[in-house]
């Protein structure tokens, strides 16, 4: 009998270690099947925190307890804990409520920000196919990414549709070209099949990341390799002969982790003549643990476009819908090669530091159609001759970026403390062009290549510069948040052309230098519901190519803003969240770019300009097939003191709204995913741009336009087809005649056409097997 009774009591003992024994689980994306950081583990007894997940996704629980797994943006998830277990976490539609990393380069909850700041996640870029990035950041509210073709062009946030580097584009928290070179057009050098999310923050709130965050920021953050190994292809092609293919895979294994990505893709014979083009784009990340405290990462991308360019056209062909060039050659030719090395060390729990050392490579070639013009008689009035330009503009880059955070008890405080060094060197040549006329067409016919040269120089570029910002809890429900940028940007510029031959000295040195500050709170009023303010200084030195080009005539300032926000969050239910934002942006010295009469640009700085709106988004969703967004802006952008020199005499523009600025962008939403039949979606868009003016003297306009765009998804959960799915885009789905921008002069106004109805097809096999 004792011995029956002590083998029972050893029985029971075993059976309570067992239950109680720690065992190890990890947490991944659905989508990307790469580990989520910061995902809470809670105990279904009490609703307590039992562990988060580290930066490879792991987390340790006791086996076989019934436990909920959270993160912020992701629908939860109940599971029974047991060794191996591997908890796949599935994107949400209110992404009013995600976790991002571009206002501290850390992960942080956007309601710890100060700031206006969106977030496009991976279920998204997968879902929607997107042949161009302006696909997937105009879903963002109050964003306008003008498409140009062939995966050409510029921006709107908080800003008039403008060429001027006002945007910083990032990826992972590194500027994609150093400030002072040329960038309105730099988004063509993203590998869209390497990415994972997009994170917007507008205005510019963020004292780490400096200049030309005027309108916003943008950081296009790269996919991690995934958890066991992954591999997928996918086909696309429309019905205006655009093929692309996407490749990518990756492996976790121990301590290393792989990821590479890739896709080309190509046009011709297209809608719109003269628009062939093909982009070759690869990344390649890896990660290595050495231990918990200890992570390397290594990156490189490579990406190449050669495309035509059509040019604009005149009102004429564009309300003919005859969508032919006036011209047989222009071109742009891109080769950029980045390359990163990143160290993380966790010193503790409360301290953490990271370096990284970066290279840039990059070469732009181009005979551009905006600058081919015609030279017209003054006393006649009556044509000359025709000139253009080809040009290459190469630059490479050595820089270091560096940042420490500190956990402070004292009021709950966090400290933050950085470095960055850029030397950038690049080489500007430029030649005159020969440009043969049809003037009983119209038609530029061709060209020959002359000895004049307009440009060639070399300008050594050095940004040094240092950031620190300090956020404190002092009461539970109020975050304070101070910030310091200082910024010293030199340009040394040699001229190479002889004495006599450029209006520009042998060697000139420029020298542009800011103390950015910023201020910032945040008020949790219980229930989800809390507001923010901000206030934070931009600001955007002259570009080399404004500097010192031999076609900018007038003498070049560095512009600063002074920027006011106030927001709010607003979940009115589980089913019903609000966000809004209110912004001021006062502008002095502000560099815009003016149309000639001979149909090319020159940049000036306005005195004084103001940039004042409203930005909302509103996400509803019934139930989990359907959801609804909807999300824009208004807003007004007015000259506060400008004037421009016409024909001898000086026009005054002081209280005129500025060119090509919408007073409303929308964009809309509607998804749909039955649970009838799992992996079926389907979803509606509709894109609204209001009436702007096209010129200063506000006389001319363009009416806007409204765009509806269809999507649908399938993706096979059969055992036969798991890992297939199909897709189908119908983009300007009532095929509308429209532009994407428009300009003025005084002679005219010229069109970029936008698409007419696009109808896309694609397939995608992807295999995973987790371990």
């Amino acid at each position: 009998m004792r011995t029956f009774i002590f083998a029972c009591f050893m029985h029971l003992t075993c059976l309570l270690y067992a239950q109680k024994q720690s065992v190890e689980i990890r947490i991944l994306d659905s989508s990307s099947q790469t580990a989520l950081q910061g995902a809470e583990i809670r105990s279904l007894g009490n609703g307590s925190i039992i562990s988060q997940s580290n930066a490879q996704g792991r987390s340790i629980v006791s086996l076989n307890d019934t436990i909920e797994v959270a993160k912020s943006g992701y629908n939860s998830v109940r599971v029974i804990a047991k060794q191996g277990l591997i908890v796949a976490l599935e994107a949400t539609s209110n992404f009013l409520s995600e976790v991002v990393v571009s206002a501290s380069r850390e992960q942080q909850s956007r309601r710890e920000i100060p700031a206006a700041i969106s977030k496009i996640n991976s279920s998204t870029l997968i879902e929607t196919r997107a042949t161009a990035l302006y696909q997937l950041l105009n879903k963002s509210a109050g964003v306008y990414m003008v498409n140009l073709g062939n995966e050409q062009h510029t921006m709107a946030i908080r800003q008039p549709i403008t060429y001027n580097a006002l945007y910083l584009y990032l990826e992972d928290g590194l500027p994609i070209r150093p400030t002072g070179i040329f960038n309105h057009n730099a988004l063509y050098e993203i590998n869209m099949n390497g990415l994972k999310g997009i994170e917007v923050l507008k205005g510019p709130a963020s004292s780490l990341y400096g200049s030309n965050a005027i309108g916003g920021s943008i950081n296009f953050i790269t996919a991690n390799p995934p958890i066991g190994q992954q591999g997928q292809i996918s086909l696309q092609g429309d019905g205006y002969n655009y093929f692309r293919t996407d490749v990518s895979t990756g492996f976790t294994k121990g301590k290393m982790g792989v990821y590479v990505g890739a896709y080309t893709a190509r046009q011709r014979n297209s809608w719109q003549d003269y628009t062939d083009f093909d982009k070759y784009s690869a990344s390649l990340k890896t990660t290595y643990d050495f231990n918990t405290s200890n992570r390397l990462t290594v990156s490189g991308s490579f990406n190449y476009l050669d495309t035509q360019t059509p040019g604009n056209l005149d009102s004429a062909r564009f309300f003919s819908k005859s969508y032919s060039s006036n011209q047989r050659f222009t071109y742009r030719n891109v080769k950029a090669f980045r390359f990163s090395a990143r160290m993380d060390h966790r010193w503790n729990s409360s301290n953490s530091s990271f370096l990284t050392a970066f290279f840039r490579d990059n070469s732009t070639g181009q005979l551009p159609s905006y600058y081919i013009g015609d030279s017209i008689a003054k006393d006649t009035k009556k044509y000359v001759l025709s000139r253009g330009q080809e040009n290459n503009l190469s630059f490479r880059s050595f820089g270091i970026l560096t940042q420490h955070s500190s956990q402070i008890k004292f009021l709950n405080s966090k400290f933050q403390v950085g470095a960055y060094f850029d030397y950038s060197p690049s080489t500007f040549v430029a030649s005159y062009l020969n440009i043969n006329k049809d003037l009983s067409t119209n038609y530029y016919t061709g060209y020959s290549t002359t000895d004049s040269v307009i440009d060639n120089y070399r300008t050594n570029l050095i940004n040094t510069a240092a950031f620190v910002q300090y956020q404190i809890n002092p009461i539970k429900p109020l975050r304070l948040v101070a910030g310091l940028r200082f910024d010293n940007l030199v340009y040394k510029f040699e001229n190479k052309l002889p004495q006599g031959k450029t209006k520009y000295k042998q060697k000139e040195q420029n020298t542009y230098s800011v103390l950015a500050p910023k201020l910032g709170l945040t008020y949790d009023l219980g229930r989800g519901f809390g507001i923010y303010s901000n206030w934070s200084v931009g600001f955007q030195p002259p570009e080399t190519s404004f500097l010192y080009s031999a076609r900018q005539t007038n003498k070049l300032k560095q512009a600063t803003f002074q920027n006011y926000e106030l927001g709010a969050w607003l979940p009115v239910s589980k089913k019903l969240n609000i966000e809004i934002a209110t912004f001021a942006m006062i502008g002095k010295n502000e560099i815009i770019s003016v149309m000639m009469p001979d149909n090319t640009t020159q940049n000036d700085n306005a005195g004084g300009t103001t940039h004042r709106g409203v930005e909302y988004t509103v996400v509803y969703s019934p139930g989990s097939q359907l959801a609804f967004r909807f999300g824009g802006t208004f807003a007004r952008h007015k000259y506060q003191e400008y004037s421009e020199l016409l024909f001898g005499k000086t026009v005054f523009y002081d209280g005129k709204i500025m060119a090509n600025a919408p007073a409303s962008i929308t964009n809309s939403e509607i998804s749909w995913k039955p649970t009838f039949l799992p992996g079926l979606r389907m979803a509606a868009e509709w894109q609204s741009i209001s009436k702007y003016y096209v010129n200063s003297a506000n006389s001319k306009s363009y009416k806007g336009y409204d765009v509806f765009n269809l999507r649908f998804g399938y993706d096979f959960k059969a055992k036969m087809a798991k890992g297939a799915g199909i897709w189908l885009n119908i983009l300007n789905a009532t095929d509308q005649l429209y532009a994407s921008n428009v300009t003025g002069n005084q002679y005219g106004v010229t069109y970029n056409a936008a698409p007419p109805r696009t109808i896309s097809i694609g397939l995608t096999y992807s295999l995973t097997h987790l371990k």
